[in-house]
């Protein structure tokens, strides 16, 4: 379950890795906090900050792709976390000099969507070159692990520490975990580091990336499911929070128990998934319809109880076609185009939230939270079914195409025979 611990350079970047992401949890609680007391609990003004966030990854995600594939990874991230933890000791500053307004947490939260946009696809594609193809998934199962459980721990403790100092330490705090991470970098040995050459600078190197994932059907299956699950399964959040209390009327802890239950169950499964050697398309595509229907059902459950615990293999189902498909395109992509192809990823992987949040609250508003949830699992399997259908046409064309072209070389070598 832990063999890529075994590698020096892993064991660093986890370690570093699993501090900074209780920190990033932390911030991004004490981040919405203070959102709403410098706003007066106006809850626009949150959501205008969550999306600067995202919206830089959505114009600009693709282009930290090609960052990733023409500069050296381990600077490239060593520069991206220094401005991040600069942002977060900037902002704690303001906050605990009382000189903090909110348009000072519009301009940080897009700011990080910058940094973001080049970061977060050279840290994916910076695995494999640490790990080697042998130990890549069980690799980004263990960093999947660490995320979920400071998405479980980093809201908790931030919630302590804001009752007890308010968020200004918080923001201070992420800054210092940033120094976990950049110290392990620093620690890397270079001679055991798999780092392919940089690609040069040139034009229509993002068009290359588009049009190489076009041609490979096996990166274009889960980099689809991605997408669709993007859309319908990111927005799962709002669907707990909507059945939590509009259909079982429970309180703020109630439903801090029912994230925790999805949490758990997205700890449990990368767990799990860290315990398989090799990723396989099946079992992408039965992971993504089980995650489907665990959502039918939990939109059906008759009592609380009976929805957590169905939240917990929702979780697992959820986290087994994130890390099945992010494997599968990082052990499909050649090393000089993984950086392009990570910039699509995660292009499609965060940009579906903002597509499927609206729907869903407006689903809950017109039929109901239960409906709501349900047709969100529906569209879900649909997503999956038409995301298999596109690439097998795109297979088959690709194909034809190959059997044209060998019937093109044999008529050449008979003409000239």
């Amino acid at each position: 379950m832990f063999r890529s611990l075994r590698n020096h350079n892993y064991r660093l970047f986890a370690a570093g890795g699993v501090v900074s992401n209780v920190g990033t949890w932390m911030q991004r609680t004490a981040q919405d906090w203070l959102v709403l007391d410098l706003a007066r609990g106006s809850g626009s003004a949150l959501g205008v900050t969550v999306a600067l966030q995202f919206l830089p990854t959505m114009l600009f995600g693709m282009f930290g792709g090609v960052i990733a594939d023409r500069y050296p990874k381990r600077r490239v991230l060593m520069a991206a976390q220094t401005l991040m933890g600069l942002l977060a000791l900037t902002m704690g500053a303001l906050v605990l000099t009382g000189t903090a307004q909110v348009w000072h947490v519009y301009a940080m939260a897009f700011t990080l969507g910058l940094v973001s946009c080049v970061e977060v696809p050279t840290r994916q594609s910076f695995v494999v070159e640490m790990v080697g193809r042998r130990d890549l998934p069980n690799a980004i199962a263990l960093n999947s692990s660490t995320f979920n459980l400071a998405r479980v721990v980093g809201p908790a403790l931030a919630g302590l520490l804001i009752y007890w100092m308010g968020t200004g330490p918080i923001f201070v705090l992420n800054a210092v975990s940033f120094a976990a991470v950049i110290t392990g970098l620093a620690l890397m040995r270079s001679s055991e580091l798999r780092s392919p050459e940089p690609v040069p600078r040139g034009k229509g190197q993002l068009r290359e990336g588009l049009r190489y994932v076009g041609g490979r059907p096996d990166l274009l299956l889960p980099l689809l499911m991605v997408a669709f699950m993007a859309i319908f399964a990111q927005s799962f959040s709002t669907s707990i929070a909507l059945m939590a209390k509009q259909v079982f009327g429970a309180g703020a802890s109630s439903f801090g128990i029912a994230s925790s239950a999805f949490a758990v169950g997205a700890f449990g499964g990368a767990l799990l998934a860290a315990r398989r050697v090799k990723p396989s398309r099946r079992f992408l595509i039965a992971g993504a319809l089980c995650f489907g229907l665990f959502q039918i059902a939990s939109g059906l459950a008759p009592g609380y109880p009976a929805f957590l615990l169905l939240l917990v293999p929702a979780g697992m189902a959820m986290i087994t076609v994130n890390t099945t498909a992010n494997t599968i395109v990082q052990l499909g992509a050649s090393p000089e185009m993984r950086g392009r192809v990570m910039g699509i990823y995660v292009l499609v992987f965060t940009g579906g939230a903002p597509i499927g949040a609206p729907l869903v609250g407006w689903l809950a508003e017109v039929t109901g939270p239960r409906l709501a949830v349900a047709a969100a699992g529906a569209l879900s399997m649909c997503g999956v079914c038409l995301a298999v259908l596109v690439t097998r046409m795109v297979a088959a064309r690709a194909q034809r195409g190959e059997e044209s072209t060998r019937e093109q070389i044999v008529r050449g070598a008979a003409a000239a025979a």
